[in-house]
């Protein structure tokens, strides 16, 4: 039996449908959601978030098919400056996992492997200025040497001179095979950590989304992803041997040549890396403005070319164009200041370290002169500065590209701060029991505050019934399948499936139970194979090819270049309106749910293919299910064992078709006459 509440109403809201890379159409009540910022406030953390679970993206390290996770309860930090130390021992658990696993194994030996050969690498680096200071001193002496062609000091030059190649070769093939070797374990963080936040994405409410551009979001997860891959390589290959290397180069300055060198080179040091810190903080304010900018325009690009076609229908290429333009344009700028900064940065290094140099030239000349040095000396000193000048060169750009980093890693790590507003529930439906009742019980709820769209709407479809609904545009007759499906939560009230609040549902169990035809079907740019098998993708090939003779859908595809291979293009653009719902609905066949959702499934189809597929309808695809068809068209659901008529957010006539058609001024019987006042 069906529960009818009857109340006054409010004036219809006029719904204008808006194409987003969703399976539902969006109204104008949800439009106020599309085109916020992309980055809203509030979405810091605290270091409370550092406990959150993320059970849920968990991965066994002993599966093949999944990226490698050393910290799956963890949660991705904000960067912040108080919590950057934070993110560097977040990316730290990568490199030296805590786990006993054999994955994990393997990336410590790799990380040992790497870390002796940079340790290598530095210490064949600090020995070539002394091989130099050994080859000219020995060259200076040999002429006042009375020796013969086979005396032992003739082929000393020489073999410092082969030496001196032997050190640089081995030093840059030890560079070489690290990069090599490390980059599996880069690869391997990159990839669990993009899984994560993709994943993640998949975790948030529809609301998220909606508030987001599509396009932004990938350009931040690529920018974060590559950001990884440099600041793990900056912590375990860079910053250590770089202070290592800065430390033998001061102390052997200041054992070998006195104190007054040794201050000259800590004064150089000291300011150049002042500098350096200073300049690159101001800089990283510009940079964070400029990736801002760079996901705006980005997000404008992908957000006209979805909509090529709606571009093309009102002639309004230039006035895409413009608007790309302007977004250009405030990029154009905030690149310039970052080169301008960029150019200052560099030009004060240079300054800063020129003087050093010059300085400690001058003294180890007037050392010489005094006869307290030797020009093999002079070329020891000459080499450790720019010995000296290749670390200090490398700090300079590191922390700036680090703190770049951080700051492309930032945005990316803020969307791992974001949790869902809805809590998942525990309880699981029965998976083979009789089909599934459906009630809604006092249910109100608008997609903005003091708008409401359901208005203590009430209503029950009991199992295994065909149950239709009708409505004027705005009634909330699509409102309630984004319920139904726990994309939004009601304002209040209850929706139960046999008697279960869907919110102690697990979302898993609640989407497994229903399957969905929607009213604006996108698609995957894959085959049409691939997007008929989406529904259930453990299907069989006779199965996904009797979903497609079920939905009428076999007879097209026989007449495709490629047959069920065919790419069907980006949101199946190259399908015909009606073909991409016979593509819904042979998804929704496979899906094989206890609970079946027509949300105005055959409104792009014709008169003929229509009735086929009702007929198959009623004889296969809802028998033994619970059946939902929303409907514009009432010769589709005339049928059906009940139809539910809504107004203004409420249900306000139920019944048979015959039945309902006997209300006087009823308002199923006054659509009913209007659409066949024609025929």
């Amino acid at each position: 039996m069906l529960t009818v509440v009857r109340q006054r109403h409010m004036h219809p809201i006029s719904r204008i449908q808006l194409r987003i890379a969703s399976s539902f159409p969006l109204s104008i009540e949800q439009g106020n959601f599309v085109f916020s910022r992309l980055y809203p406030s509030g979405n810091r953390l605290s270091r409370s978030h550092f406990r959150a679970p993320w059970s849920q993206f968990a991965h066994s390290t002993s599966s093949k098919s999944q990226p490698y996770d050393p910290s799956p309860n963890g949660i991705f930090p904000d960067c912040s400056q108080e919590t950057t130390q934070q993110i560097l021992r977040f990316l730290l658990r990568h490199l030296w996992p805590k786990e006993k696993s054999e994955q994990a194994r393997k990336i410590k030996k790799r990380v040992v492997i790497s870390a002796s050969l940079v340790i290598l690498s530095k210490a064949l680096t600090i020995q070539v200025p002394f091989l130099f200071k050994a080859l000219v001193n020995q060259m200076s002496t040999l002429p006042a040497l009375e020796v013969s062609v086979a005396a032992p000091e003739v082929y000393i030059p020489f073999a410092l001179v082969l030496g001196y190649g032997v050190a640089r070769f081995t030093a840059n093939a030890s560079n070489e095979l690290t990069n090599a070797i490390f980059s599996t374990v880069a690869q391997d963080t990159i990839r669990s950590v993009a899984y994560r936040v993709f994943n993640h994405l998949h975790s948030l409410d529809l609301k998220f989304h909606l508030d987001r551009q599509t396009g932004a979001l990938a350009r931040t997860m690529d920018r974060g992803s590559r950001s990884i891959d440099y600041v793990l390589r900056a912590m375990a290959f860079r910053v250590i041997p770089t202070v290592l290397e800065l430390g033998l180069v001061g102390t052997i300055m200041a054992r070998s040549y006195g104190l007054e060198y040794a201050l000259v080179t800590l004064a150089t040091l000291s300011t150049y890396t002042a500098f350096t810190i200073m300049i690159t903080q101001w800089r990283n304010d510009i940079r964070r403005e400029m990736n801002k900018l760079e996901n705006e325009a980005a997000g404008k690009v992908i957000d006209s070319l979805m909509n090529y076609e709606t571009v093309k229908y009102f002639n309004n290429e230039m006035h895409e164009a413009k608007q790309y333009d302007v977004s250009l344009q405030g990029y154009q700028k905030a690149a310039l200041k970052t080169q301008t900064s960029l150019s200052l940065l560099n030009a004060g290094q240079n300054g800063i370290f020129s003087i050093g140099l010059t300085a400690i030239m001058y003294m180890a000349t007037r050392d010489i002169m005094e006869g307290t040095l030797t020009v093999g000396d002079l070329v020891l000193v000459n080499g450790l500065l720019f010995q000296l000048s290749i670390p200090l060169s490398f700090v300079g750009s590191m922390y700036r590209e680090v703190r770049q980093a951080l700051t492309d890693m930032e945005t990316m790590f803020t969307l791992g701060a974001i949790t869902p507003q809805m809590t998942d529930g525990t309880l699981q439906l029965p998976s083979n029991s009789s089909p599934h009742g459906l009630e809604f019980e006092n249910v109100r709820f608008g997609y903005r505050p003091m708008h409401p769209i359901l208005k203590n709407m009430s209503f029950k479809v009991p199992g295994n019934q065909t149950v239709g609904v009708v409505g004027t545009s705005g009634s909330g007759k699509s409102t309630i399948l984004r319920l139904l499906y726990r994309f939004y939560d009601p304002e209040q009230g209850t929706i139960k499936i046999d008697g279960i609040d869907i919110r102690d549902l697990s979302s898993d169990s609640l989407r497994k139970a229903i399957a969905v035809v929607p009213q604006d079907t996108v698609l995957f740019n894959e085959s049409i194979y691939y997007n008929i098998k989406y529904g259930r993708l453990d299907a069989t090939e006779e199965e996904v090819y009797e979903a497609a003779r079920v939905s009428q859908l076999d007879q097209s595809i026989k007449h495709f270049p490629d047959g069920y291979n065919t790419i069907v293009g980006e949101r199946g653009l190259k399908l015909s309106g009606g073909e991409k719902q016979r593509v819904a609905i042979a998804r929704a066949i496979l899906k094989n749910s206890s609970i079946i959702v027509f949300d105005e499934a055959t409104s792009s189809l014709d008169s003929e293919t229509e009735a086929d597929i009702m007929e198959e309808f009623k004889k296969n695809i809802t028998a033994n299910k619970t059946a939902l068809i929303i409907a514009h068209r009432l010769s589709t659901i005339q049928d059906t064992d009940t139809i539910l008529v809504f107004h203004r957010g409420q249900v306000v006539e139920s019944g048979k078709h015959e039945q309902l058609l006997q209300i006087p001024n009823g308002k199923y019987a006054e659509m009913w006459a209007r659409q066949h006042k024609n025929l």
